[in-house]
């Protein structure tokens, strides 16, 4: 016979003996090449939240380009941040609006680019592309190769 009390017990005495947890904390690093306007892409292919009307997992592949400023986002605190997500109720649009203007808050980025493909629900995909800009930042001029 399941006994969810002790499966709760259970998982929370394996959760706290993991060294890594998740959590809302970013940090940042210098930017070793501030001078130079380059793109920095993270492919982030395990993101899960759950649905707010279901409770239901949702599955995502984020997708974050960026164009460092003065800092960089450190990479382990960036994966305990977005698993943070995976117990919380959210619609696709404000999750992906919520974790780009929290990663551009952390690292005040000159641009940064957020792309959230969601996995199939009842026949529908849903892609999210939210954008935020450095008010004084122009970017070069793009470079088509032969």
């Amino acid at each position: 016979m399941f006994r969810a009390d002790l499966y709760c017990q259970d998982r929370f005495l394996y959760l706290a003996r993991m060294s890594t947890q998740p959590g809302k904390t970013l940090e940042t690093f210098a930017n070793p090449h501030p001078d130079r306007d380059y793109t920095i892409r993270i492919r982030v292919p395990e993101f899960t939240c759950l649905c707010p009307k279901t409770g239901q997992p949702d599955f995502a592949v984020l997708h974050l380009d960026y164009v460092p400023d003065r800092h960089c986002i450190e990479l382990k605190s960036l994966k305990t941040y977005i698993w943070s997500f995976r117990d919380e109720g959210a619609f696709h649009e404000d999750v992906t609006n919520r974790i780009l203007e929290q990663l551009a808050a952390a690292c005040a980025p000159r641009f940064m680019r957020l792309t959230a493909d969601f996995n199939v629900r009842g026949g529908i995909y849903t892609t999210v592309v939210v954008e935020h800009r450095a008010p004084d930042w122009e970017p070069l001029p793009k470079i088509e190769l032969p």
